[in-house]
């Protein structure tokens, strides 16, 4: 890591991370706590978060460095307001987001846009509060099809899955994930009015991560992008058959993003983009048949496609140099590697 950059809020200040329990946000409290910063995680049932505090950061918590809280109902009015008012929270990450991947929009595209813009009109009401980095998603920048040429920039868009989400049936097998990918889109937008029209006092970061795979701190946590790929491995392909390729990041890069987007103080306003280099399933099966020589692996998925789209990949490296003291994305191959370690 690089000489300790200057941070906009002190060592010891209290950064409020919603969805504790995630994978992306047991990542993003593990850099914060080992940096010298308190957490306060939000959870929707303490028993089942008890892994963090009793077995995963039991020492921070022992320590008093990390504190969990109850938010049930992300879409509720005020449902925030018991985890900021008189605790001094300096910085908010807002990761928790429903992810049933429920096909009806109604259920899903209100709660996530009333839960992030709920956060934001909390947190405007507490002057402790300097930074607010959301956990967005590349679905809301990517609506090209896969081998089509597109450059992602900061007005990119999800516009058709908003549509799609909407129309009437008969829909397609991945009708789920596309709810998902207009509810995080409806959702960043209306960060970015909320911003536009109001003025907070403290600055606003995105972070749009794709596939985000890598290290799982903790057996609970083995699921989302990491099953689907013990899945393939295992021969089970689901959803993926209908997915013709992808961009991978590693949880970490992804982490340390959400870190430079609360403590760099150039960083303001700013969509970051989180995908490294484009892969398709074959890739990951190729891996593990050299991996694994000994093992037998599915043939390869018919109709994978490389996505070919282009975006500028300096401002995140920069934060990568700056906040790990990586000169590149952490590599495709390490993060399969650590997919599977144990495997």
């Amino acid at each position: 890591m690089s000489n300790s950059p200057a941070t906009t809020i002190p060592k010891g200040s209290l950064v409020l991370v919603t969805g504790a329990t995630s994978f992306i946000a047991s990542h993003i409290i593990k850099q914060f706590l080992e940096r010298g910063y308190k957490v306060l995680g939000t959870v929707r049932d303490l028993e089942k978060a008890a892994f963090l505090t009793e077995e995963l950061f039991a020492d921070y918590a022992k320590k008093g460095d990390l504190e969990l809280t109850v938010v049930s109902d992300l879409g509720a009015p005020n449902t925030f307001d018991h985890a900021l008012k008189g605790r001094n929270v300096a910085a908010i990450v807002h990761v928790a987001s429903p992810m049933t991947f429920d096909p009806d929009p109604s259920k899903v595209i209100p709660q996530t846009v009333a839960g992030a813009t709920g956060l934001l009109r909390a947190a405007a009401l507490e002057p402790s509060v300097k930074r607010f980095v959301y956990t967005s998603s590349a679905a809301t920048v990517f609506e090209h099809e896969a081998g089509t040429p597109a450059h992602i920039t900061k007005d990119s868009w999800n516009n058709r899955a908003v549509k799609a989400a909407w129309a009437p049936p008969p829909h397609g097998p991945i009708q789920g994930a596309v709810v998902y990918a207009a509810s995080k889109t409806e959702a960043e937008r209306a960060i970015w009015k909320f911003v536009d029209e109001e003025t907070p006092a403290f600055a606003v970061n995105s972070v749009l991560p794709y596939f985000t795979l890598g290290e799982s701190l903790h057996k609970t946590l083995v699921r989302s992008s990491n099953r689907l790929l013990h899945g393939l491995a295992n021969g089970n392909v689901g959803l993926l058959g209908s997915i013709p390729g992808t961009h991978y990041i590693n949880i970490k890069d992804v982490a340390t993003a959400h870190v430079a987007g609360v403590l760099d103080a150039d960083v303001q306003g700013q969509r970051l983009f989180l995908w490294s280099s484009a892969f398709t399933f074959n890739d990951v099966l190729a891996i593990l048949r050299k991996k694994y020589p000994n093992r037998t692996f599915i043939d390869d998925l018919p109709d994978q496609i490389k996505d070919i789209s282009t975006k500028d990949d300096a401002p995140v490296l920069a934060l990568l140099k700056k906040w790990a003291g990586q000169d590149d994305w952490i590599s495709f191959e390490q993060t399969i590697d650590e997919v599977f370690e144990g495997y």
